[in-house]
């Protein structure tokens, strides 16, 4: 087959490349081998529990559970071995990576030190993960599952903590191990296949209210749906947006040879942490679930189960805040302004009408900030405007299923895509060189 080593791989070339090349068709059979056996384990239960009670409990809960039982593909409400899956990495991830901005040693472990600084803040990540799973799996089998434990004592509190940290565990290392020999991020491909395994279930109930329920059912359902075909839309549109700065590099001469200026551009991404924002976003917001079980105040249960609600002012303004938090702090460690200006300098390339040093480093920052906020603002918009619509419809069968989880379903996609096209276009320059 005939390709153009200046374009991108069309999705023929691409199938046939993930059916011969050897090195591509392996990445791709040890990713869905190992998503298979990670889904496989959600359904080891952990023993001692009244797992029906304790999953019609979920099912009429808050949406921040069903949310994270969404995220761990069912296994919080089934109390599988894997309940916990990926969330305490993320959530170490998340505390790791404010300590590398608040601690200069690990800063420079990260900036400096190359590969081997790297891994030694994975493995630090991992430590983090291992204590904080301890410590979810402790409070989970001590303030929520005590309810529904057959013969609540310690025996039972230690039997469940050492499953659930021994999953959580070999999750991550599963997607770690996805990461390395696989192919797209492992992290992200587990949540997707959880969010993914959960839409059938989600798509069966909206066609049987649909079927049961009278026209206006029907009318939320129909508006629910092209909310979602719009958030769609947004979603591509705003991850694959970027700002291109033009740049020009001067004029040099190699021998007698004078090369002449050569315009560029600069690609800055409208959303530089693509879902890990409105991830870790919604990760937190489990904390306050957390805290209603573990705090005995009958008036603080009160005042969340009223002011803490998907729809209520100060839940919309808590996410947002989050949101527009963690796009800032990953903005913050994807691009380095400074860094930027120091290579272009180096280069021999410049901004026009922008001075070569601090002049650079502040428009690059000025532009960067002004991306990231609107970046964060959509982020926010698409979190809360569905779940609004779905309140106004009272369309309940998405519940937990919303705009957040369509946006992880779409970035990871896009970005797993991505990679698949540079193996691809790897395999066509092997072939050349060959040739």
């Amino acid at each position: 087959m005939v390709v153009s080593q200046g374009k991108s791989p069309s999705a023929q070339e691409t199938f046939l490349q993930m059916a011969q090349a050897a090195g591509l068709r392996n990445r791709l059979l040890v990713t869905l081998g190992l998503l298979i056996l990670v889904r496989l384990g959600i359904y080891i239960p952990v023993p001692g529990i009244d797992r029906a009670a304790f999953s019609a409990s979920i099912q009429s809960g808050n949406a921040a559970l069903s949310f994270l039982d969404i995220i761990g593909g069912g296994g919080l409400s089934l109390l599988g071995i894997f309940a916990l899956g990926i969330l305490p990495f993320i959530n170490a991830s998340i505390i790791m990576q404010l300590l590398t901005a608040a601690i200069p040693a690990l800063e420079d472990l990260q900036k400096n030190e190359g590969e081997a600084g790297r891994r030694k803040i994975s493995q630090v990540t991992r430590y983090v993960a291992f204590g904080w799973t301890i410590v979810q799996s402790t409070m989970l089998s001590c303030f929520i599952l005590r309810d529904f434990a057959y013969n609540f004592g310690p025996a039972f509190v230690f039997e469940t903590v050492l499953a659930l940290t021994a999953g959580s565990m070999f999750v991550m290392w599963v997607g770690e191990l996805i990461t390395e020999r696989g192919l797209g991020n492992g992290a992200s491909l587990l949540i997707f296949l959880n969010i993914v395994s959960s839409l059938p279930k989600v798509l069966g109930d909206t066609v049987t209210l649909a079927q049961t329920g009278d026209r206006q059912d029907v009318g939320g359902i129909i508006t629910l749906f092209l909310v979602f075909i719009a958030t769609i839309v947004g979603i591509v549109f705003v991850q694959e947006g970027t700002r291109r700065i033009p740049i020009v590099s001067a004029r040099r001469q190699v021998g007698r040879k004078l090369y002449l200026e050569k315009s560029n551009y600069l690609p800055l991404r409208l959303n530089q942490g693509g879902v890990m924002p409105i991830i870790f976003a919604s990760s937190m917001l489990i904390i306050p679930s957390f805290a209603v079980s573990v705090i005995p105040s009958v008036a603080f249960s009160t005042f969340m189960a009223k002011n803490f609600t998907p729809t209520s002012a100060l839940y919309i303004v808590v996410y947002l805040t989050m949101i527009i938090f963690f796009s800032y702090f990953y903005a913050s460690l994807v691009v380095n302004p400074e860094d930027m200006s120091r290579n272009l300098k180096k280069m021999g390339a410049s901004i026009p009408g922008i001075r070569p040093g601090r002049a650079t480093t502040d428009y690059i920052s000025k532009v960067l900030n002004r991306l990231t906020f609107l970046g964060a603002i959509f982020l926010g918009m698409v979190a809360i405007i569905p779940v609004l619509v779905e309140s106004a419809t009272d369309v309940t069968t998405f519940r937990g299923f919303g705009a957040t989880s369509l946006l992880i379903l779409v970035g990871v996609a896009i970005d797993t895509a991505k990679q698949i096209q540079t193996y691809v276009i790897s395999q066509r320059y092997e072939g050349m060189v060959k040739q």
